[in-house]
């Protein structure tokens, strides 16, 4: 007897196969992607009875058609060799809709179990099933199933164990479609006996045979089976030409029939006649009036949730980062390496904490969009918004990454998982970086006091992030046109049962997301933060426009100064001194050599300056023109700074700052999550070409456009 079992759960969208997976596996998974799409791959393993079980959780479908990347990823895992078992996880409070991906599951000829799962809601809706009789409709045994719940899995388990132990008795059914398409199939099949084929030795010649005449887009590209072709078309001729039969939708429709007979011999409803929990809550929480004013209200609660409880764990994490680079400078003296000394606390400490502090924002975030996921309110979110979204060429379920963005773009990326259509979700990754992210705000509190009067400060904080909102939509709307121009798509908008989320669950979504950001941003933004930090250090400047340390040491010796004055008028030379270094640096001189380039936009150096130092994180831009301009690392709380920056700046460059920081891309992590959703780097450099081409074009209008008006063009200060 074998020790170890390959087995693979398949089921549709939202039947609990994901919870099942949890409730086997546990934190022992793997979560990851399949190469060359967007679609998420999970793996797990847990021990039964001494038996080790690898556990493949396959992205939900309805069918096996290859009509989307989902559907594709399916058929090429199911008919790799290996898999031992199929667990069909079946929703059984809408059984026949559920079963038709049981019956192309059965064409595989793979051993299968099907776990009629929500068995309790099932129960309520008052379904009762004759087991014995749709066993013998399918050939596989079966077993009732309450994911949710802990206990709920007991009887899976039992039963997975006594169907392992008989899997070479285990039968597999010969559906038939009737004698015309069965001669057809039969046709191909021997075409495809007679090749002689490698992969037709563990799933059948007549599985393939079936989805050529359906002309499945995953079979018609199989190499192999090129030389079938012309059976293929041959057979397909002659069931139109004298049955007027269309092969792929006669297949569908035998299948349909197939499953309503075996449904109305084996399931029953009580004739209780009650309206569901889900009905009644729908009639508020979908209602055309209530139902976006509600949402609004719980996206309101999520953020609320989200920055309330993240707020004192990121200062917590912010203070222990700065301990620690304090502790190694402490520990370690000034004289022996400086430059690594200067780097680990400085470039790679300042790096990881950048990154890591931004973690209880991700793990709360998913903590709530699990809920709203696993209660099964998101996809009432996204019936609410579907018509809106859809005037701008998207889908209802873009509506939350699009708020979430609002936050950070980086969870906000990985929340378009949830979005089926790889075209739809691939827009909306695209027009994310559009939303004005929370990074960006110390950069609008710092520029907006300065420049406005206290009246329009209100109203310009608002502009901006609409500019943001319309931007994005319009976006969206152009690139639905044109780069990613397909037919409509239809999708269904089911509404599952509500349903409490088990806390097991919730625990592992955060863990899987938290996790992923750690291992994915983490590291490659480490790695840039470094080439920043070199960037804005080196080459150290060894002489100054002036003898800073002798001015420094008179200060200190001048009597006539009191204690506040003297660390004043210190301060001061300490922050000259450090924006000369600054300008002597790797940023500095790039900084400069690219400002005749910036200049039609309204940017000088030091602004070229700070947005270079931004791209690990956005609200450096702010500690930068700090530096800049001899303050020190300031906030968008200084006054000083904003003294300044009135002297040399006007109101329309501010704007322009404003602008361009609104447009380009936001952090090189949002770069890092876009290469990571999408499997592709040249994806991320068009987004970050993109954005950038957008941000010059229209920052250059703006601003040539203020100048010529002469709005905006005089100096405050």
């Amino acid at each position: 007897m074998k020790t170890s079992y390959r087995v693979v759960l398949a089921g549709n969208p939202n039947c609990g196969k994901t919870t099942i997976f949890n409730a086997l596996t546990g934190a022992r998974q793997h979560v990851g992607n399949y190469p060359g799409v967007t679609v998420e791959s999970k793996s797990g393993n847990f021990v039964l009875n001494g038996i080790n079980i690898e556990l493949i959780d396959l992205p939900g479908v309805y069918s096996l058609s290859s009509s989307s990347p989902e559907e594709e990823v399916v058929f090429d895992e199911l008919t790799k060799p290996g898999i031992d078992l199929i667990i069909n996880v079946v929703d059984s409070t809408i059984p026949q809709r559920s079963l038709y991906l049981t019956t192309q599951l059965a064409e595989l000829h793979i051993p299968m179990l099907l776990a009629f799962n929500m068995a309790d809601d099932a129960e309520k809706k008052g379904l009762k099933y004759d087991f014995q009789k749709l066993e013998k409709y399918f050939g596989s045994p079966i077993v009732q199933t309450i994911g949710s719940k802990a206990s709920g899995v007991q009887n899976l388990l039992k039963r997975l164990a006594k169907t392992l132990n008989e899997l070479e008795d285990h039968g597999v059914p010969m559906l038939t479609y009737g004698a015309d398409i069965d001669d057809a199939i039969q046709a191909v099949s021997e075409k495809i006996d007679a090749l002689n084929l490698e992969f037709c030795k563990y799933i059948p010649s007549r599985f393939y045979a079936i989805k050529l005449l359906e002309h499945d887009s995953s079979a018609m590209r199989i190499e192999a089976l090129k030389p079938v072709q012309e059976e293929v078309e041959v057979q397909i001729k002659h069931l139109l030409d004298k049955h007027a039969i269309k092969a792929e939708t006669f297949m569908a429709d035998c299948r349909y029939a197939m499953l309503a007979g075996a449904c109305r011999n084996s399931i029953s409803k009580t004739g209780e006649k009650r309206r569901e929990i889900s009905d009644k809550i729908d009639l508020i929480m979908t209602n055309k009036f209530l139902g976006f004013p509600l949402f609004l209200l719980i996206m309101y609660v999520t953020f609320w949730f989200t920055f309330t409880c993240a707020d004192p764990l990121m200062g917590y994490i912010e203070t222990f980062f700065d301990w620690l680079g304090e502790a190694i400078k402490n520990g370690w003296s000034a004289d022996k390496l400086p430059y690594l000394r200067s780097l680990i606390t400085d470039g790679i400490i300042k790096g990881v904490g950048g990154v890591i502090v931004f973690l209880p924002n991700i793990l709360f975030l998913f903590f709530v969009i699990a809920i709203l996921e696993e209660s099964g309110y998101m996809s009432r979110a996204a019936f609410i918004m579907d018509g809106v979204m859809r005037f701008f060429g998207l889908q209802g379920k873009s509506f939350v990454p699009l708020v979430l963005g609002f936050g950070c773009t980086v969870p906000a990326i990985m929340a378009t998982r949830t979005i089926e259509s790889q075209r739809d979700r691939t827009v909306t990754i695209m027009v994310l970086p559009l939303m004005s992210c929370g990074a960006r705000l110390p950069i609008y509190a710092l520029l907006i006091p300065a420049f406005f009067a206290q009246k329009y400060q209100a109203f310009a904080m608002w502009g901006i992030y609409v500019i943001g909102i319309v931007v994005a939509l319009v976006a969206a709307r152009i690139m639905k046109g044109t780069l990613f121009k397909g037919d409509g798509e239809v999708y269904l908008m089911e509404l599952p049962p509500y349903r409490m989320p088990t806390f097991k669950s919730l625990m592992l979504h955060m863990w899987d997301r938290g996790k992923m950001y750690l291992q994915k941003a983490g590291t490659i933004i480490l790695a840039t933060s470094v080439i920043l930090y070199i960037c804005n250090t080196y080459p150290v400047k060894k002489s100054f426009s002036e003898d800073y340390a002798a001015r420094i040491e008179a200060c200190q010796a001048d009597a006539k100064l009191s204690e506040s004055e003297r660390k004043k008028a210190v301060s001061e030379l300490e922050n000259k001194k450090n924006a000369e270094m600054k300008e002597y640096t790797v940023s500095g001189r790039v900084g400069k050599a690219l400002e005749p380039v910036f200049r039609p936009i309204g940017f000088d150096w030091k602004v070229v300056t700070a947005s270079i130092s931004a791209l690990a994180a956005k609200e450096i831009f702010v500690s930068q023109m700090g530096i800049l301009h001899a303050e020190g690392e300031a906030n968008q709380e200084s006054a000083t700074l904003r003294e300044k920056l009135v002297k040399h700046y006007t109101p329309l460059q501010a704007f322009c700052f404003m602008l361009f920081s609104l447009l380009s891309i936001p952090c090189l992590a949002t770069l890092v999550i876009i290469r990571k959703e999408l499997n592709s780097w040249k994806m991320a450099f068009i987004e970050a070409g993109g954005l950038f081409l957008l941000a010059y074009i229209s920052t250059f209008i703006v601003y040539q456009l203020g100048t010529f008006l002469k709005i905006g063009t005089k100096l405050l200060g």
